[in-house]
């Protein structure tokens, strides 16, 4: 929307309604993970999903850069994911379950949105610091700081072997203007596998990670202290998987489907 004025650029449409190519758009990804309690993040489960094997928690900071779909403009994206199983009328996959991802630009987010079924909001994402070998990393709100990922103690090393997986999985919900408290939409749907000819490192180094969801009041942020006070709740009981790699490729998300 707006639908009179024709189809809306984004990444799956040029403005002549071309596809682009994305096979060597620039991105750097810090990444932390650490184990939880299982029975918190059980809560923050979506329909139909059951955790996949260990209650482990990742969050991501992204950022594109080179993009044709912006005419060369980039963004930054953070999201939090864990791994599940969904079990639904007629198939079964398994998957990272992405639970929010903030960006730092409008465009995607209504692409991504109304397209996709991401459950994406905004936030500001600054560059990261730099500070005697240590990298931080904030998530941040009108002023408000609600996610800082620190790494240090980075060092060159070797890709870890991807688990087994389907995608990632999201929750697409779109509520009844007909009656209240009822969806319009209410599935989900998966962002397929990315083949390894698609997305290739560049550069990989592997540290030490630390990632704090800071508590907040409706004050601080209005629209999404609930969200980030239910990532507080979850305790850190070990550090897991942290580093930060450079990597060329993209798809466009295209092959998005729904799943039954």
């Amino acid at each position: 929307m707006p639908t009179v004025f024709g189809p809306s650029p984004g990444p799956r449409q040029g403005p002549n309604g071309e596809t682009f190519d994305l096979r060597n758009a620039p991105r750097t990804v810090a990444s932390i993970s650490f184990l939880t309690d299982e029975s918190e993040l059980r809560k923050l489960l979506p329909p139909n999903c059951e955790l996949d094997g260990e209650p482990l928690v990742t969050v991501e900071h992204v950022t594109l850069r080179e993009l044709e779909w912006l005419a060369g403009r980039g963004y930054s994206l953070l999201s939090v994911s864990y791994p599940v199983r969904y079990r639904g009328s007629s198939e079964s996959v398994r998957g990272l379950f992405m639970s929010v991802l903030w960006e730092n630009r409008c465009e995607p987010i209504l692409t991504g949105r109304e397209e996709l079924g991401f459950s994406k909001l905004y936030c500001e994402l600054p560059e990261p610091r730099h500070l005697r070998g240590a990298r931080l990393h904030t998530a941040v709100w009108e002023g408000h700081e609600f996610i800082r990922m620190t790494f240090s103690d980075l060092a060159a090393g070797v890709p870890p072997s991807s688990p087994a997986s389907d995608g990632i999985l999201h929750h697409r919900y779109i509520p009844s203007l007909r009656r209240v408290g009822e969806a319009a939409v209410d599935e989900m749907v998966l962002s397929p596998q990315v083949s390894s000819a698609e997305t290739r490192y560049t550069s990989f180094n592997s540290g030490t990670g630390k990632v704090e969801f800071i508590r907040s009041t409706w004050e601080d942020i209005p629209t999404m202290f609930h969200i980030v006070n239910a990532l507080a709740s979850l305790p850190v009981l070990s550090q897991r998987f942290s580093y930060i790699a450079e990597l060329r490729g993209a798809t466009d998300l295209s092959e998005q489907r729904v799943l039954s």
